[in-house]
């Protein structure tokens, strides 16, 4: 498809998962850092987790010097303390004897009052709720166990009054047209081969020769194409790169075998840069000519990385497209009807006229 494939946001969302169980904690900004939040007002969360700073690095605090440093009128102030001490079990102390605000659990060294895991603005907030459900939509299942923990974290970072759990998947849908669903478990399997870089034991059905097979991969990256997930892999059995649709896979375990890795580029040039989702470097260049009426709507579509297109004088739209395999793209132009003329390859042009022709001649007798 000339597209990248990698599962890169699989492997960010896990580091995230991993990091709001308090393996993160970001340090005390610097000058330059301060100097840059100055010209932005702070919000709660990065007044809170600034609050926290200043009481770990140092025995008591006046409220004079939180004022200054977090630029908020002594209400505000008051309400970031009593956030801190209500949501987060954080005991903060007034002592007027010493002159300021404490926190011995701070100042203990064990982890005591700590905010549980790194803190984040409103809008990154969500932006990550936004995120995980979005992935969630996308393929049930998906690490939801490990990301569990992290959206209640975050919904208790936001408050209740920022955010209803059901307003995202409320108002943001995400429609599966033609999918295949996929086991949760098998996805669970098959991405966790894949994160840890271990080997693969799978029985897989064709459905194209109709036939089962064991084999063991090396599992080399997860692709979500046209709503259905695939496995880029290096096959032990054939001794070659295959993809492999999730949906066909009949069974999976991980082996302790670690798995073989494939270098990005040679991945790319076997399953990345033909059409569609068939492996092989492109063989034929497909040129097509649309109606000028549909053009418009072409023309803002990306068939393939290397694609180039023109308008003629006339409004029709030429459109030059890579392909290995002529099964794809045949199935993608049948898709324009009429509205759509295949120029080259001779090849190609002939497939499609048959198919036209067998569709119209179905439609010449009666409907039984």
């Amino acid at each position: 498809m000339g597209i990248s494939r990698g599962p890169f946001w699989i492997t960010a969302l896990k580091r995230l998962a991993n990091s709001v169980h308090g393996m993160v904690q970001p340090g005390p900004p610097n000058a330059m850092e301060r100097r840059d939040t100055m010209a932005v007002p702070m919000s709660q969360t990065e007044r809170v987790l600034r609050i926290q700073q200043m009481l770990q690095a140092r025995k008591v605090i006046p409220r004079e010097e939180f004022l200054g440093e977090l630029e908020v009128s002594p209400a505000t102030f008051k309400r970031d303390l009593e956030f801190l001490r209500s949501r987060f079990q954080v005991d903060i102390e007034w002592s007027r004897e010493r002159g300021g605000y404490y926190c011995e659990d701070l100042r203990s060294g064990d982890g005591r009052g700590n905010i549980p895991g790194p803190m984040y603005s409103a809008s990154e907030i969500h932006a990550l709720l936004l995120m995980q459900d979005l992935l969630i939509q996308l393929q049930p299942g998906l690490l939801e166990m490990d990301l569990a923990p992290l959206r209640q974290r975050l919904q208790l970072l936001l408050g209740a009054k920022h955010f209803e759990p059901d307003q995202i998947r409320r108002r943001i849908r995400i429609l599966h047209m033609a999918c295949r669903p996929v086991d949760a478990k098998c996805f669970q399997l098959v991405s966790m081969a894949t994160l840890s870089r271990r080997r693969l034991e799978l029985r897989h059905w064709s459905s194209f020769r109709n036939e089962e097979t064991v084999r063991e991969v090396s599992p080399q990256r997860l692709v979500y194409y046209r709503a259905n997930w695939y496995l880029d892999s290096w096959c032990h059995l054939r001794n070659d790169l295959r993809s492999f649709a999730l949906d066909m896979i009949r069974d999976a375990k991980i082996s302790d075998t670690p798995a073989d890795d494939i270098p990005d580029e040679a991945l790319d040039a076997n399953l990345g840069s033909g059409y569609g989702i068939f492996t092989g470097a492109p063989q034929n260049t497909a040129v097509l000519r649309f109606e000028p009426h549909i053009a418009r709507w072409v023309s803002r579509e990306i068939w393939h990385s290397k694609q180039t297109q023109h308008i003629e004088p006339t409004g029709h739209l030429v459109l030059s497209v890579p392909y290995s395999a002529d099964y794809e793209i045949t199935m993608d132009i049948l898709r324009y009807g009429a509205n759509v003329e295949v120029l080259a390859p001779d090849r190609l042009r002939h497939n499609v006229e048959e198919q036209l022709r067998a569709a119209a001649n179905r439609y010449q007798a009666p409907c039984a």
